[in-house]
């Protein structure tokens, strides 16, 4: 399956959930937000919702500072 991640083009080996999909690409929920073609996901539905060919996710990690 092809997605775009970030602008960066990302092959996946399966239809993952959102979380799956962040735990292929080693990156951690933990701060982080995703929309998926220019929709924010909730958190509590990243379980459920299921990556479709041709996706474009944005991952968006919070940073600390001031």
């Amino acid at each position: 399956m092809n997605i775009t991640v970030n602008d960066l083009p990302v092959e996946l080996d399966d239809a993952p959930t959102l979380l799956d999909m962040l735990a292929q690409l080693g990156h951690p929920s933990q701060g982080a937000a995703l929309a998926v073609n220019q929709t924010i996901i909730p958190r509590g539905q990243w379980a459920q919702y299921q990556v479709n060919e041709g996706d474009d996710i944005l991952l968006f990690q919070a940073i600390a500072g001031g």
